[in-house]
């Protein structure tokens, strides 16, 4: 059975998002790309999105990594305009958007209402409280290695409703199927049955 990577940095799995690094050419397979944070350049904004803009093409599942973060140093102003910018991109071309976000979930929740595409927080680690916030406003949450051992992630991934997950590598070199494995343990059903809800989500993104 082959697993879907909904997150990935790896040219060589093709079958999941790869995200692809800010100016590359995008790839044959299916990728996601946006304006990460940490890239952002206050000089060339708008040769960045340009970059991104022109290489939105059928392979492109998604426009992200984009949104916030605390520990990068662009002014926080800066990253929401950049952030706004990309939401807007996401409904003209009808892509889902793959959310980036350090310490500013409650700024990303409240730019949830400027969004007609689905919203993923792709590597969710924090805690219950922003995991039900984040599920209250209609975000999705993906899923990374650290359910393998964070016990109280694993709760959170216990509370989280099949049909609003994902489950991706992210930058971290492990077997998706490990991942899958476990999540299939913590929510009780089977890794077809799994496997098969996450391609449904999937196709719930794709159709807005």
């Amino acid at each position: 059975m082959d697993f879907f990577d909904f997150h990935h940095h790896k040219k060589d799995t093709l079958y999941g998002i790869y995200n692809i690094n800010f100016g590359t050419v995008p790839p044959d397979s299916s990728y996601s790309i946006g304006i990460h944070p940490k890239d952002i350049s206050v000089d060339s904004l708008e040769e960045q999105f340009s970059w991104l803009e022109s290489n939105i093409t059928e392979n492109c599942m998604a426009i992200g990594e984009c949104g916030l973060d605390s520990l990068v140093p662009v002014s926080q102003s800066i990253q929401e305009e950049v952030f706004r910018r990309q939401i807007i991109i996401s409904n003209e071309v009808k892509k889902p958007l793959i959310i980036h976000c350090v310490r500013k979930f409650y700024e990303v929740i409240s730019f949830k209402k400027e969004a007609e595409q689905a919203v993923i927080i792709h590597g969710f680690n924090k805690k219950q409280r922003i995991a039900e916030d984040l599920l209250k406003n209609n975000f999705y949450l993906s899923f990374g290695k650290a359910v393998l051992y964070h016990l109280s992630l694993q709760d959170i991934v216990r509370n989280t409703p099949l049909n609003r997950m994902f489950l991706e590598t992210d930058n971290e070199e492990f077997n998706i199927e490990e991942l899958y494995s476990k999540v299939s343990e913590l929510k009780g059903v089977s890794l077809e049955e799994l496997n098969e809800q996450i391609l449904e989500n999937l196709d719930t993104i794709k159709n807005g």
